[in-house]
């Protein structure tokens, strides 16, 4: 081993792709949290939300459509959407053909606010990302390559209501 203690392959912590992710993702987190937190919402509540609000014109929504669509834990979904349900921006009701689920449905200030807030999500984004310029478009189908290849790859819970 060299006089590093870790017996890390890399020459340099900044080496580390997942590192990287890492710190950018928790920067990204940080900027999207002071966004949102004006609308008294976290950042997963609105995924859910607008996911919830994109999704509600095809028909019922279960649970569980909702969480493989925004790619979320079943568990942490639940208690998110008790907590959007608390606020009055979703309702859970007996699904039409499946008496073991809920459908999901956004209630009209749960639209209004996923409309609101989508749109200062966005603007973090363009503000957050605007340094990759000419990249950003190839940076953003290469996060799609990452994506279509953890498939399948359990899911961690990320921070609850």
């Amino acid at each position: 081993m060299s006089e590093r203690e870790l017996a890390s392959s890399f020459d340099d912590a900044d080496e580390s792709p997942g590192l990287l992710l890492w710190q950018i993702t928790n920067r990204w987190q940080a900027a999207q949290r002071a966004a949102l937190k004006p609308y008294g919402l976290t950042h997963v509540q609105f995924v859910l939300l607008a996911a919830l609000t994109w999704l509600g014109t095809e028909g019922p929504i279960t649970q569980k459509q909702l969480a493989d669509h925004a790619a979320t834990d079943p568990m942490m979904t639940s208690q998110v959407l008790r907590a959007l349900e608390a606020a009055g921006l979703v309702e859970r009701l007996p699904h039409p053909t499946d008496k073991r689920a809920r459908a999901l449905q956004v209630t009209a200030s749960g639209r209004d606010i996923a409309n609101r807030t989508v749109r200062v999500v966005e603007e973090t984004d363009h503000r957050f990302f605007e340094p990759l310029g000419d990249l950003a478009t190839p940076f953003t189908r290469s996060l799609q390559r990452l994506k279509a290849g953890a498939k399948g790859q359990p899911r961690h819970a990320t921070t609850a209501p």
